[in-house]
């Protein structure tokens, strides 16, 4: 996942959950190869660079560098943060770490569909049969799986992520179980790689608060989107203190719409149907 999400205890700590009953500044903190994901960040960052210097085909030296500046001012670092965080912030959310694909056994666990309730998530987003489907930070393909199911044989799901190590899992799990409407899309930081106007639905369950770019991503996203194409943000309720995720890992329904203000995008609605995530649905403008 962005997460663009192994196992001893089965939940990473990158994941930010917490045992029952552990405070959040407490001493035990569960398995996390912080090094790894940070080189891979630290890596993409450089590569993100690179690109603004020398600048896509199609795209002049000076734009890169308006983009560049404006990105920039966009975010705020600061020394003094959480240790589960990047210490980069947006609209005053700092920016949780991602998970590695090093967890992406824990994203199969079995006792998954217990916990979050997948197959009421995927009812409440009401596909239809020969939809398009974005699942972004698609991870090992546990959503997409799911989703392909929805959308039939006419439909298709890009399942995107920005680990090749996370791709090659899962279109070798798509290989291993026949199902051919899954796609996988090797994305960027800054972007998912989708074609322009062609989604119907953008899903991203757990994923959104892992953006290093969040405001380039969405406007990456945007852009994806139909005419009236929706986006479903599944994040961990923060409003909710009995949720046993670590704070940055969690994000409010209020941050959400805050966060979105500033995009093409319309809120319909919040759906709180599961035992720790609201489901909160945009559609484009």
């Amino acid at each position: 996942m962005h997460r663009h999400h192994q196992r001893r205890s089965r939940i990473p700590r990158s994941y930010g959950c917490l045992r029952a009953g552990q405070k959040s500044s407490g001493p035990f903190v569960f398995l996390h190869l912080y090094a790894r994901a940070s080189v891979r960040t630290c890596i993409l960052w450089a590569a993100a660079g690179l690109v603004s210097l020398i600048g896509w085909p199609g795209f002049s030296a000076e734009s890169s560098r308006d983009s560049a500046v404006a990105s920039t001012n966009r975010y705020e670092f600061r020394s003094v943060h959480d240790p589960d965080g990047i210490g980069k912030f947006y609209m005053d959310r700092e920016i949780a770490y991602v998970m590695g694909h090093q967890g992406a056994d824990w994203l199969e666990r079995p006792e998954r569909e217990e916990e979050e309730h997948t197959s009421q998530l995927v009812q409440q987003l009401h596909l239809r049969a020969g939809d398009v489907v974005a699942d972004i930070g698609a991870g090992s393909g546990y959503l997409s799986r799911r989703l392909a199911r929805e959308v039939g044989p006419s439909g298709k799901v890009l399942a995107e992520d920005i680990q090749p190590e996370m791709i090659g899992l899962l279109t070798n799990k798509m290989a291993e179980l026949r199902i051919t409407n899954v796609l996988p899309v090797l994305g960027t930081v800054t972007d998912p790689k989708l074609p322009p106007g062609s989604v119907d639905m953008v899903v991203m369950v757990d994923v959104y608060h892992e953006f290093d770019f969040p405001y380039e991503m969405m406007q990456a996203i945007c852009r994806a989107l139909k005419a009236n194409g929706r986006v479903a943000f599944v994040e961990f309720r923060a409003e909710d203190p009995n949720v046993p995720i670590k704070p940055v890992h969690k994000m409010t329904e209020a941050q959400v719409k805050k966060e979105m203000s500033v995009l093409p995008l319309q809120w319909i609605e919040t759906i709180r149907v599961l035992p720790r995530q609201h489901i909160i649905l945009f559609k484009k403008k």
